[in-house]
């Protein structure tokens, strides 16, 4: 029961948790990257590519929202120089790891956007308006005898597909 609390209470302190799955997911694709090459001291520059690619991958597959399209390599070069503290011209698990989380923090902030469009503000909006159209004829019997639970999620899942048909549109 204690492990389940602590679990809960871990997931409302957002920010600690989130840096907290930015450093697993870090962590999961450098082993992968450098168990894959055979690099022993750390990420070259096209290794450290391949693995922004998988990063990039995981956040698309994984997280809901737009396809978020990782960054170019002119400026992957630059950030790596910026983050290679020991000059060594490799990244290592520290580097990688500071690396990764500056490099994420945009895609998971229009994640969140989306997520507190979808799931917070449109079905309050959808029990604000509620009342108002119960007054339009015809439809206002249907509104009135639908269960707001029912209503909420009928709105919501509009706003979901308009939000994934604006998708196509980028």
């Amino acid at each position: 029961m204690g492990q389940v609390l602590a679990t809960v209470q871990e997931k409302f302190h957002g920010r600690q948790w989130k840096e907290a799955q930015i450093r697993k997911i870090s962590d999961k694709v450098y082993d992968r990257i450098r168990a894959d090459s055979g690099d022993a001291e750390g990420l070259t520059f096209e290794n450290l590519y391949i693995a922004v690619l998988c990063v990039y991958n995981d956040i698309n597959k994984h997280l809901p929202g737009a396809h978020n399209d990782p960054p170019t390599k002119e400026k992957l070069k630059a950030m790596m120089q910026e983050y290679d503290i020991n000059l060594d011209g490799l990244l290592d698990r520290e580097e990688f790891a500071e690396f990764i989380r500056k490099l994420t923090p945009d895609a998971l902030s229009a994640i969140s956007l989306n997520l507190i469009i979808a799931l917070i503000l449109a079905p309050t909006v959808a029990l604000v308006t509620k009342r108002a159209t119960e007054g339009v004829p015809g439809i206002g019997r249907v509104v009135h005898k639908l269960p707001n639970s029912v209503y909420a999620s009928i709105v919501t899942l509009g706003v979901v597909l308009v939000q994934k048909s604006g998708e196509g549109c980028e």
